[in-house]
């Protein structure tokens, strides 16, 4: 069907006609064919969608999560932030959707998905240009307005900090935002932050106990123990499950620098052997 046709009318199907997993979106009552993802962008949707889920202020986001934006539009944004659940099986709309354009981009279709979505109350909608490493932001009411790679975005009332245009796409700074974005639910402002603490705690307990613990570089019961918080609370907030036999590397473990190791690889790693898999294991403290 030509898109001057399309626009002439309204087509035959409802959104609740469409059923979890079918193979297209609808505008306007009109199939569209959702082809699978290249190469250029597989990896940068999960990327993105990591970043935006693990910002303290986001309650949910989905991936391809199918938005209802009227009873015969159906929109399934690459991430949705903060989406409003719906009564049956779509959601209704979200305040910040994110589309990822590669080559082969449908740039009319894009066009008129940016316009049902701001239709249906979407906020922002942040199209990232792989091509030219740079987002364009459409946000609703306002004049469009491209961020470099060096840039950074914000969603006031929807996230709680900035995103580093390059963290959407770039899987090095992706990691290290998400992180970021972890440690500043749990009140850290940096890794760093999270050692001097532990730091603290060990020479507060060697105090205790009598021992000068700081010149063993706070490796002392205390600072080993909140190492071991953090990385439960990391493991928890990935979704994480360690086995019995990593649990007994944690417990065992007298090492401060395998637990900054596991530390860092659990802010940015999603199976327990991205992990413990290349860990040693370190002996016990007599």
């Amino acid at each position: 069907m030509s898109r001057q046709l399309w626009h002439s009318g309204r087509g035959p199907f409802r959104a609740d006609q469409v059923r979890s997993g079918d193979p297209y979106e609808l505008s306007k009552g009109h199939p569209i064919v959702c082809a699978p993802t290249g190469q250029e962008g597989a990896g940068p949707n999960g990327l993105g969608f990591a970043v935006l889920d693990s910002d303290p202020a986001v309650k949910r986001a989905g991936v391809d999560a199918g938005l209802q934006l009227g009873p015969d539009n159906l929109r399934a944004p690459d991430v949705a932030v903060n989406f409003t659940p719906g009564e049956g099986t779509w959601a209704k709309t979200a305040p910040l959707v994110v589309e990822y354009a590669g080559r082969g981009q449908d740039e009319a279709d894009l066009r008129d998905k940016i316009a049902e979505f701001h239709g249906a109350g979407v906020t922002w909608v942040w199209v990232v240009r792989l091509a030219t490493r740079s987002v364009e932001v459409h946000e609703r009411g306002a004049e469009l307005r491209v961020v470099g790679e060096d840039g950074t975005l914000t969603a006031p009332g929807v996230l709680a900090l900035p995103v580093p245009v390059r963290a959407l796409f770039d899987r090095d700074a992706a990691h290290e935002t998400t992180l970021r974005n972890i440690l500043a639910a749990r009140g850290y402002q940096s890794l760093d932050a999270v050692r001097e603490e532990a730091r603290r705690e060990g020479v507060d307990l060697g105090r205790r106990e009598g021992v000068d613990l700081g010149r063993r570089e706070g490796v002392g019961e205390g600072a080993l123990a909140a190492r071991r918080e953090v990385l439960r609370m990391l493991l928890e907030a990935r979704g994480i499950v360690p086995d019995g036999g990593d649990l007994e590397r944690i417990l065992r473990c007298a090492d401060a620098s395998a637990f900054d190791g596991w530390i860092r690889r659990a802010g940015t790693a999603a199976t327990r052997d991205e992990v413990f898999g290349a860990a040693e294991v370190t002996p016990a403290r007599p």
